[in-house]
């Protein structure tokens, strides 16, 4: 896992801090309080959770100056990818969030699979340290510094070597097989010297047991008298409780005999009250009956003289809405009168409208006519379309004599400008004079270039200068060390009389020579300034020639030029317009003659209208419109003069059938003949009312009549169902008469009277403790008076006789008492068994310990076994390297823990032979290897913070060049010395202040 960036919210005296581009090996500078700790607690926060408030080990830097708390990482994971981890203020370590490059989300489950569940101790013990784990060694006696380096190598802390101290510490404060004051050795000799005293106790402990064997028999004794006297006082009791139940149940056992006697009564329940009952109902409902009866007879006789007619009343649908018709038949009358009126009316709004149309024809033929939508459609539409050719024929005469104005005037323009314009023959001259001369732009065109080549030389000639001089102080040094190295030739020829080698360096030193003051022809740098030389002289000739007076009279040509090329272009833009105008001009033409033919077009569909509608076209070609509106006005009317018509005819229909019907009626019902509508109507509405009243007091009587008649069937009802009851109960009794069931009853009562008294014995004898089988004991036997006297005699002996015991275990227990308080051999058993107790309880605790020190032992002996070889052979190579091969190898102690170093020349070290410098170097080495080895597929980066100040330059420089060569994990490096960066690129560091973060310059 590699860190790429870091945003830091707040965290700190840091507040929205970025950091980019973190490399491999990152180095932090910054002196004390610039921050390093903080990104260091950042890091660790982020990725493990901030400490809790009840974490007062570690800091939790929350911000002084901001609410925001928290931060967030990038980093490259090598299974899955990118991801950015986000921790903000939340629950007690803060609400993290995961956000994977492949879109994956998460949380805490997310951020363990990524960091393979490792907590913060884990991480900070292997892939971050600092330089206190150096100091712990500096703080170390000699034999506790191989157990230091054991334990970082195997948990990469002091950890392991810190739990075996505590451990053995712990047995030692406990047991010590020749000590004395540990607990264990302190409590066994306080337990030997309470055992003799318990032994001389002991010897004058043989009465007392005794007399303790003599107080138990006593107590068994005492026992059995008490049990004796305990069941004479039951039996007393017993006695007791007879004597007060004796007489009753004497008296169950009397009305038990009585019930057998009487045998079983079968009867009903309540059966006398019950048949009483029902004799008392019985004979008010006979008495009603007979009354009901004759009151039926009575209202039937009524009903029959009070009968409706009903023809009449079947008839009364039809007389009522007759009768309803009378006010109708004012209302047709007074109709009838208006729609009269209303066609004098229509006949002359007619005739108005006909000689408004001047229509010579008659009223079914003008009802005849085509007014439907579309001809009133066709109507309106050639009507507005005659207006509109009327208003188009006046715009279309402005816009003519507009245009011709328009047209003439550009005309005028035209003729103007071509007086203006230059001939022809004129123009061509003008243009020849100005072309047989050099143009003056191109003259300056060309002076610009000549002025940038110039340029462009001196430069390059100045670079070729000061190159060759390069060059030549180059090679002047190259001769003089060539020179050197050939007269130590001749030199060394001469000294050994190799005159080979002496001739070489002879002829060597001369050609060096030679080349030296031989001088160098520069054909190039000539050249180069003879091409500078010749366009400095073209320029000047230019310009020269720029000043010279033809190029003022050549302007002048230009100017006039130029002013007949303004004039033609004014004459070529007035003539495009001249051309736009006559063709509006046209387009007024082309229009006019459009409205011609539509003109044309909008008469024929006039004259065909007209011809439909019989109107003639004068008025058709002034008044269309109001014409048609007049003939669907006269067709309108028209049938509103038939609907009047016909209405007319229906009234009177409506009146002759309201008329025949109250005659007719009248005659069949009435006796009075020859009566007109309205006396006809009121006597029929009161024969109406009488014959209703008749209908509702006959129907009042039989609604009387049908409640006596229910009413008697209800009574005769009751009766039966009382008769019934009363039969019921006289057999069910299983008696002939009346007589009998009431004797029966008698003897019913009086056996429930003796099961209520035996009832209520037995509920008295309930709560006695004598069982049935003493009570028939106790009827047996003689008087109780007697048999209690003797039991209280019984009491009395056997009370006497555990008195005297009482006074025998009285003495017997002084007598012990005294032995107890002279020997205090029960005191010194107690604080016997309690020192025992308490050695056993302080002997299972001393064994926790051991065991926990045997499973260590043996943890760290799998450890060296399996995984402890492959890690001290890193360990052997990074030591190697950081001493310059002066220690060579590294062992493992043959019993415990601790290391063995061997020097180059195989001399062995214990860890505490060695110079403080190569321990620390042996604990880097066995820190390092330990966190390749054992942790190699954890690629987590590696935190170190200023663990090298103590190292002197040569040593400083071997460990950096050993964490350069790791590339597996990244490093972070934290130091406030500035004379480290000097080993690193300066890309790689980041200058820390106050707040800020940058790249080193």
């Amino acid at each position: 896992m590699k860190i790429l960036e870091m945003h830091i919210y707040g965290f700190g005296q840091l507040e929205n801090v970025e950091i980019t581009d973190l490399h491999d090996f990152q180095v932090f500078y910054g002196e004390n309080e610039a921050g390093k700790s903080t990104i260091m607690a950042f890091i660790h926060a982020i990725i493990f959770g901030f400490p809790t408030k009840q974490q007062t080990t570690e800091l939790r830097y929350e911000p002084k100056y901001s609410t925001k708390y928290g931060g967030k990482i990038r980093i490259f994971h090598e299974k899955h990818g990118g991801a950015v981890i986000e921790r903000v203020k939340g629950k007690a370590a803060g609400d993290v969030k995961v956000y994977m490059d492949n879109g994956r989300m998460g949380g805490e489950e997310l951020l363990k699979e990524l960091i393979a569940n490792f907590d913060k101790s884990l991480f900070q013990s292997i892939f971050s340290f600092n330089l206190q784990g150096l100091q712990n060694i500096h703080q170390m006696k000699s034999e506790e510094i191989g157990k230091f380096l054991f334990s970082a190598g195997t948990l990469g802390t002091e950890r392991l070597s810190k739990t075996e101290t505590v451990l053995q510490k712990e047995l030692d404060a406990r047991f010590k097989p020749s000590g004395k004051k540990p607990l264990l050795n302190e409590r066994l000799q306080a337990l030997h010297e309470i055992n003799k005293e318990l032994k001389a106790a002991e010897s004058k402990n043989r009465n007392y047991t005794n007399l303790v064997e003599k107080k138990e028999m006593l107590e068994k004794e005492m026992k059995a008298v008490n049990q004796s006297l305990q069941e004479i006082k039951e039996k007393i009791e017993k006695l007791n409780e007879w004597k007060r139940i004796e007489s009753i149940v004497k008296d169950e056992r009397l009305t038990k005999k009585e019930l057998n006697e009487l045998g079983d009564v079968e009867f009903p329940v309540r059966g006398i009250e019950r048949i009483e009952k029902i004799n008392e109902l019985i004979h008010p409902y006979k008495a009603e009956i007979n009354s009901i009866s004759e009151r039926i007879e009575n209202l039937r006789e009524e009903a029959e003289r009070s009968q409706p007619n009903q023809s009449f009343l079947k008839q009364e649908p039809a007389i009522l809405a007759l009768l309803d018709q009378v006010p109708l038949y004012d209302q047709l009358k007074q109709e009838r009168l208006q729609y009269e009126t209303k066609l004098i009316a229509f006949e002359e709004e007619l005739s108005i409208t006909r000689e408004k149309l001047h229509l010579h024809i008659d009223e079914e033929e003008i009802l005849a006519l085509n007014t439907n939508i579309y001809m009133k459609n066709q109507v309106e539409v050639v009507s507005q379309k005659i207006q509109k050719l009327k208003e188009v024929k006046e715009e279309l005469e402005n816009q003519y004599q507009e245009e011709k104005g328009r047209l003439e005037e550009i005309e005028k323009e035209v003729r103007s400008l071509e007086r203006q314009v230059l001939t022809k023959q004129e123009r061509l001259a003008l243009e020849e004079k100005v072309k047989s001369r050099n143009d003056k732009e191109s003259i300056e065109k060309e002076i610009r270039n000549l002025g940038d080549k110039i340029d462009f030389y001196q430069q390059f000639n100045e670079r070729d200068k000061a190159e060759a001089e390069r060059e030549g102080k180059q090679k002047n040094l190259q001769y003089v060390l060539f020179e050197v190295i050939l007269i130590a030739i001749t030199v060394y020829g001469v000294a050994t009389k190799q005159w080979f080698l002496f001739t070489i360096g002879i002829l060597g030193c001369i050609l060096l020579l030679i080349l030296m003051t031989k001088k160098k022809n520069l054909p190039k740098g000539a050249e180069l300034n003879q091409t500078l030389n010749e366009l400095i002289e073209k320029k000047e000739q230019l310009e020269r020639k720029l000043q010279s007076a033809q190029y003022i009279e050549i302007s002048k040509l230009e100017e006039q030029l130029a002013l007949d090329n303004q004039r033609r272009a004014e004459l070529q833009i007035v003539k495009i317009k001249l051309k736009h105008q006559h063709s509006q001009y046209e387009k007024i033409i082309a229009k006019f003659e459009q409205w011609e033919l539509e003109s044309a077009q909008t008469n024929e569909k006039l004259a065909s209208i007209s011809r439909s509608l019989r109107i003639p076209e004068y008025i058709a070609e002034a008044f269309l419109l109001e014409a048609y509106k007049l003939i669907e006005q006269f067709k309108v009317i028209s049938r509103e003069k038939k609907q009047y018509h016909l209405r007319l005819q229906q009234i009177e229909q409506q009146q002759e059938k309201i008329e025949n019907g109250l005659n007719h009626f009248s005659n069949l019902y009435l006796n009075d003949k020859g009566l007109d509508l309205y006396n006809g109507a009121y006597l029929l509405r009161n024969k109406l009312k009488e014959e209703h009243a008749k209908q509702i007091m006959s129907q009042e009587r039989n609604v009387k009549l049908s409640d006596f008649e229910a009413d008697l069937r209800q009574k005769v009802q009751a009766v039966n169902h009382l008769q019934t009851e009363f039969n019921n109960l006289i057999s069910s009794a299983k008696v002939d008469t009346e007589q009998q069931f009431y004797e029966l009853g008698a003897k019913a009562e009086k056996h429930g009277q003796l099961l209520e008294k035996l009832k209520s014995l037995q509920s008295q004898l309930q709560y006695s403790i004598l069982s049935d089988v003493e009570r028939e004991t106790f009827l047996q036997m003689r008087q109780s008076t007697e048999l209690v006297a003797e039991c209280n005699q019984q009491v009395h002996n056997w009370e006497a006789k555990l008195k005297e015991l009482q006074e025998e275990q009285a003495s017997i227990k002084y007598e012990i008492q005294i032995l107890e308080e002279g020997g205090v051999y029960s005191d010194i058993l107690h604080h016997y068994k309690q020192k025992k107790f308490e050695l056993e309880e302080a002997a299972k605790e001393w064994s926790v310990y051991c065991v926990a020190q045997q499973i260590l032992s043996n943890t760290i002996e799998k450890y060296k076994n399996i995984h402890l070889p492959r890690m001290i052979s890193k360990a052997e190579e990074y030591l190697l390297f950081l001493t310059d091969g002066n220690y060579q190898r590294i062992h493992l102690q043959s019993s415990g823990s601790g290391f063995l170093v061997e020097r180059k020349d195989h001399t062995i070290f214990e860890a505490n032979e060695l110079s403080q410098a190569t321990t620390e170097q042996l604990y880097v080495a066995i820190r390092l290897a330990f966190a390749v080895t054992v942790y190699e597929k954890y690629q987590f980066p590696i935190i170190i913070d200023d663990s090298f100040v103590n190292f002197d330059a040569k040593r400083t420089e071997k460990v950096l060049e050993l964490l350069k060569g790791m590339k597996r994990n990244q490093l972070l490096f934290f130091t406030c010395h500035k004379h480290l960066l000097t080993y690193f690129q300066r890309e790689n560091v980041l200058f820390l202040e106050k707040g800020a973060v940058q790249i080193i310059s």
